[in-house]
């Protein structure tokens, strides 16, 4: 598995990530007792994968710790959040969460610690009231780096993140970002290139590019958008150039359609079995898409704006 470096923090992480948290939580929701999760992330880390994102409100930091147990804590990067959606978080609770997960995680250091999901009308205060924080949990070598994640599903223009961007304070942001929404290119990844930040993906396959039919609902909600022209697509199968020349499946080429984006570093995979598992580790193990292919799918989603791949456009 290639690595990269994650911006300024100098972690060497793989270009895969493994995200414990969507909708299958390493296995917590498609039925796996926790040996088969633990297992599920150690068959991850003996391919080659080293960074894993979490969350205080996935549970699964628990399932991390039994892995990280079983491996070099040192050659594992972590990554966790706080949820700052819809509550009030001070700099009390933040640092109890933090203590919190340092004990979940069994670990004493936490690599990337983010505030999570954060809107842009919430960022501000954030930064005044929380940030002071992260950086004593810092100084006191609780966590080594500062990151932020945006709440993609609300945020579609990235404002949050242009605000982060701007005051240069962070480390290492989580970004949505895929082939159908591909605004973060010059909304977020031209900027942190400049200032040398990490950029995780998020949102790289959802719905929408989970299979064949649903990507055709969802290029016919777009072409009536308008965000679409429909003569750029062909009708029934909108992406069958790049499956039967290119890629194996759809997912296949939005994981390395988004890994080789400039500005990108980690792409997070989510999985809850191990043939799906290999399914992903394969496609990070493929080379680049053609540079014709690459600026073919830019040029049809180029106006697409409206959704993150997780839900229709209204027409």
């Amino acid at each position: 598995m290639e690595r990269i470096r994650l911006g300024r923090s100098e972690l060497q992480v793989s270009r895969m990530g493994v995200g414990a948290g969507g909708p299958s939580q390493i296995g917590r929701k498609t039925g796996l007792d926790e040996d088969a999760s633990v297992d599920l992330l150690l068959r991850a880390f003996d391919a080659g994968v080293n960074i894993v994102d979490t969350s205080e409100g996935y549970d699964t930091e628990p399932i991390i710790a039994r892995a990280l147990q079983a491996r070099d804590r040192n050659d594992i990067v972590v990554s966790t959040k706080k949820s700052t959606r819809r509550r009030e978080v001070t700099p009390t609770t933040l640092m109890a969460s933090i203590d919190g997960s340092l004990q979940q995680l069994g670990t004493d250091y936490i690599d990337i610690y983010n505030l999570h999901g954060v809107v842009p009308q919430d960022y501000r205060r954030l930064v005044d009231d929380i940030y002071p924080t992260l950086e004593s949990a810092r100084d006191a070598g609780k966590i080594r780096f500062l990151g932020v994640t945006e709440m993609f599903n609300e945020d579609l223009e990235h404002k949050m993140m242009q605000q982060a961007l701007a005051d240069d304070l962070w480390d290492a942001v989580m970004v949505g970002f895929n082939l159908l929404n591909q605004t973060a290119r010059e909304q977020v990844l031209a900027t942190a290139q400049q200032q040398d930040v990490g950029v995780q993906i998020m949102f790289a396959v959802r719905k929408a590019l989970s299979n064949p039919e649903h990507l055709r609902e969802f290029v016919e909600a777009l072409i009536a958008t308008g965000e679409i022209d429909a003569d750029d697509v062909n009708g029934e199968q909108p992406l069958d150039f790049v499956v039967d020349s290119m890629a194996t499946t759809i997912p296949d080429a939005a994981y390395r359609f988004c890994r080789d984006e400039p500005g990108v570093h980690v792409v997070l995979s989510g999985t809850g079995s191990g043939n799906h598992l290999q399914e992903n580790l394969q496609s990070f193990l493929r080379p680049a898409l053609a540079i014709e292919t690459t600026q073919r799918l830019r040029h049809i989603f180029r106006n697409v704006h409206s959704t993150t791949g997780q839900n229709v456009s209204p027409p």
